[in-house]
């Protein structure tokens, strides 16, 4: 008899342990199965097979190319107006770039050119010594200030400023 007729059969409890669970781990926050795809949404549309609906449609497929060319480039429009005034315009732009991104392979492009130079330049600040990093502070505080002057100058002064704010007039 060979080595296999031999053994006795395993009882029930002792056959195999439970298998793995199949269940993957959570991923950190912003990761995703698909390295192409940069998150939640896409995950969502995967499922609910929104692309293979509009794919199937050649008139969907259009006009949601336009829909995303026209909101992308409203967005990004409004992040450019915004980039010399205080507030988010570097954000928006990006924002802007990551809808067209969407459906245009060189918004892809640009969005990703733009993700490593802004992560380089964050960086090469983080490097740099205390006194570096205070200077920049302080020119992006003056460029900023500028801007703020230049634009109220311009646009004048809200009737709602008070008179002691010192301000071009």
């Amino acid at each position: 008899m060979t080595e296999k007729q031999t053994q006795a059969p395993k009882p029930a409890s002792a056959v195999d342990p439970a298998p793995p669970d199949p269940s993957p781990t959570p991923e950190p926050v912003g990761a995703t199965a698909y390295p192409n795809e940069p998150g939640l949404l896409d995950d969502v549309a995967t499922k609910l097979k929104f692309r293979d609906r509009i794919e199937q449609n050649p008139a969907l497929k259009h006009s949601y190319k336009v829909g995303v060319g026209i909101v992308g480039f409203l967005v990004l429009g409004a992040g450019i107006v915004m980039i010399p005034l205080p507030g988010p315009g570097w954000l928006v732009v990006i924002a802007g770039l990551a809808i067209l991104s969407t459906e245009f392979e060189w918004a892809e492009r640009l969005l990703k050119f733009t993700k490593r130079n802004v992560l380089a330049w964050t960086r090469w600040v983080a490097r740099q010594s205390l006194w570096v990093r205070m200077l920049i502070g302080l020119a992006t505080l003056a460029f900023v200030y500028g801007v703020i002057v230049v634009t109220l100058h311009i646009t004048g002064v809200p009737h709602w400023v008070p008179d002691w704010v010192p301000l071009w007039r």
